[in-house]
């Protein structure tokens, strides 16, 4: 009978295999549209978009940090703990529900409103994620770990081999990456969410859209966040 730990690192490892499957016809055939669509905007706007994003990101690394208290976890086993990470996405993932059924009630612009309201919520679970495995999140570099998290759960399949591979090294690649390209990290995050969020300004169907849709992207970042720390600390066994 196999031990947890055994268990979980075959998860991770299974999970990473769906991660890198080739991508299907229509996402391919969708980001291509999105990367062309992307060249009519002009560099100013792609300028302040990212700047802006980046911004946004920033405040909400900072509120994070500062309502995110170090777990008692040091007497916990890593099955213990992976019970308090379920846990966590399980609040967070209603909390995420509520907050899209609520903003895409009020139509476009409670709709537009839930882009950061939703984004502050991703940002605090990774940090509660990264406090229950062990990891100060007042350190700059754990920061970091938790963007790239963040970009693997929601960037398309042909970003995510290079955003993996960094997560994979992170012991190695810490020392060597100083920022974010927030240029990438804004257009791949956009490109992934904008169809839903488009559907959630809509009259009607919106609170629906915006409670289910916010939900298991909740739940996709979850399963992420997992399975990053479980290749992340079963690389140093």
């Amino acid at each position: 009978m196999m031990g947890y730990e055994t268990q979980m690192a075959e998860e991770a490892r299974l999970w990473k295999h769906k991660l890198l499957k080739r991508p299907s016809l229509f996402e391919r055939t969708s980001k291509k549209a999105q990367s062309k669509m992307n060249t009519f905007i002009p560099e100013k706007v792609h300028l302040t978009i990212t700047e802006s994003i980046k911004k946004m990101v920033e405040a909400t690394l900072v509120g994070s940090n500062m309502t995110t208290f170090p777990k008692k976890i040091e007497n916990l086993t890593f099955e213990e703990r992976e019970k308090l990470v379920e846990k966590s996405i399980g609040t967070f993932k209603k909390t995420a529900a509520i907050e899209g059924a609520s903003t895409g009630a009020g139509g476009i612009f409670l709709g537009l409103a839930d882009f950061p309201l939703l984004l502050g919520i991703k940002m605090k679970f990774l940090f509660e994620v990264a406090s229950i495995y062990g990891y100060s999140t007042k350190e700059y570099e754990e920061r970091l770990f938790l963007l790239y998290v963040f970009q693997l759960a929601f960037s398309s399949d042909t970003h995510k081999e290079n955003v993996l591979e960094i997560i994979e090294n992170w012991e190695m690649k810490k020392h060597e990456i100083k920022d974010l390209d927030w240029r990438v990290f804004q257009q791949e995050y956009r490109d992934y969410i904008d169809l839903v969020k488009l559907m959630q300004v809509l009259p009607g169907i919106g609170a629906v859209v915006g409670g289910v849709a916010n939900y298991q992207l909740l739940n996709q970042l979850g399963e992420c966040a997992m399975n990053c720390y479980r290749l992340r600390l079963f690389s140093k066994q």
